[in-house]
């Protein structure tokens, strides 16, 4: 048996919480979290805070609403696009892989994401940075030798697919193999050609 890695975000979605907030609202809280200083969002990938407080954070510096805020956020976080034949190729590959899905994210994927659109079902097991209180490349690539340890599956006989070259660099220089991906389409291809 093999193992396969997949990223969540960039490789098999493009959509971002509090997408449906009005177009000024969204880029206020992008620019908050997602700008320059994204220090609170790493903090919060590793399980450090909760939705609630960033949703609290995000309602004290813009001045909005929590329930609104929060409304929005549920929704967006249950409703995120992934594409059905991606997830249905991952689901076939489990007779040759244990397939991982290995996203670097936030307590409200593992709550409202994973249930919604039954990613525990495509994938044999999840590993969320939030759970894990560590990123892919924190400590030279300690999450994926977890990983293999975890699955008894040597790096070797592995596989990653992510959109991020930093993870990408690091898989590869622990002896595994990764492709990476600059769009969910790439992604997709990838899986059907495995």
């Amino acid at each position: 048996m093999k193992a396969l890695y997949v990223d969540f975000d960039g490789t098999l979605t493009n959509d971002r919480y509090w997408r449906s907030l009005l177009e000024e609202e969204y880029k206020k809280v992008q620019d908050l979290l997602f700008g320059n200083d994204k220090t609170l969002v790493s903090e919060w990938m590793r399980g450090r805070y909760t939705a609630e407080e960033i949703n609290r954070f995000l309602e004290d510096k813009l001045n909005l609403p929590y329930e609104y805020l929060w409304k929005i956020f549920v929704t967006d976080c249950e409703t995120l696009s992934v594409s059905r034949d991606t997830l249905n190729c991952v689901s076939q590959l489990k007779s040759e892989y244990v397939t991982v899905l290995m996203t670097g994210n936030m307590d409200s994927f593992s709550r409202f994401t994973v249930p919604a659109l039954k990613l525990d079902s495509h994938f044999c097991y999840i590993s969320n940075s939030y759970n894990e209180g560590i990123h892919k490349t924190d400590n030279n690539g300690e999450l994926f030798r977890i990983w293999a340890d975890k699955l008894n599956i040597k790096l070797e006989d592995s596989i990653l697919i992510d959109d991020q070259e930093k993870v990408c660099d690091t898989f590869d220089s622990l002896g595994g193999i990764s492709h990476k991906v600059s769009s969910v389409g790439e992604t997709f291809k990838i899986l059907s050609s495995l």
